[in-house]
C-alpha cells in the first residue's frame, strides 16, 4: 500500500483483528455463518497483507498476480453462492476489489502514490463503499429493546459484532482504494 508507514500500520492492525474475529466466528452453529466468516476471514487477513506500507516491504513479483488470483477464486465461490442470497453480491464485489488493486499494484512502480488504477473504476468502487459503509453504520445503531430477550448468543452468533466486523473492512477498503 502506497502513503505514510503509520497509517499503513493501522490498517494492517485493523484487517488482522478483523480476520482474526472472523475466525472465531466460523465457529458459529450456523452454516452460513461459518461460510460467511471464512470468506470474511480471507478478505480481512489478505487486506492486512496489501496493507503492509511499501516502505518496509516490497512483496515480490508473483505475489500480486497470486492475490489476484486467490481473490479471483473468491469472488467466483461469492458468485456462485449468490444464487441463494443476494447479500453475498457484495462479497462478489469486495473481491472484485481485492483482484482490481492486485492487479493495478502489479502494475505500478513502488512508490507511484496515486498513479495506479484506472480512476472511473476506483470511482465507481469509492462509492460503493462508502455508501456500504454509511449503510452498514446506519444499521449499527442502537434500537429499543426488551430486556432479557433469549439466551445469550456466542461469539460467533452476535450480528452487532458480525456487521462492525464488515463495517471495519468496508472502511478498510475505503482507505486502500484512496491510496491508490
Amino acid at each position: 500500500m502506497h502513503g505514510p508507514a503509520s497509517s499503513g500500520w493501522l490498517l494492517v492492525a485493523l484487517c488482522a483483528a478483523t480476520g482474526a474475529y472472523c475466525l472465531l466466528r466460523m465457529r458459529s452453529s450456523v452454516e452460513e455463518q461459518r461460510r460467511a466468516a471464512g470468506g470474511e476471514a480471507l478478505m480481512g487477513f489478505g487486506m492486512a497483507a496489501m496493507a503492509v506500507p511499501a516502505a518496509v516491504f516490497t512483496p515480490p513479483g508473483w505475489a500480486w498476480p497470486g492475490y489476484a488470483a486467490v481473490f479471483g477464486a473468491a469472488g467466483l465461490r461469492a458468485l456462485w453462492a449468490a444464487r441463494s442470497g443476494s447479500h453475498h453480491l457484495h462479497h462478489l464485489v469486495g473481491a472484485a476489489a481485492m483482484v482490481y488493486m492486485a492487479v493495478a499494484m502489479a502494475g505500478s512502480p513502488a512508490h507511484a502514490h496515486g498513479t495506479s488504477g484506472i480512476p472511473v473504476l476506483t470511482g465507481a468502487l469509492l462509492l460503493y463503499f462508502t455508501g456500504y459503509v454509511l449503510l452498514t453504520g446506519v444499521r449499527l445503531m442502537p434500537v429499543v429493546g426488551v430486556a432479557g430477550g433469549g439466551a445469550a448468543a456466542g461469539w460467533g452468533d452476535r450480528p452487532e459484532l458480525a456487521r462492525a466486523c464488515r463495517l471495519s473492512m468496508g472502511i478498510a477498503m475505503l482507505a486502500m482504494l484512496l491510496t491508490m
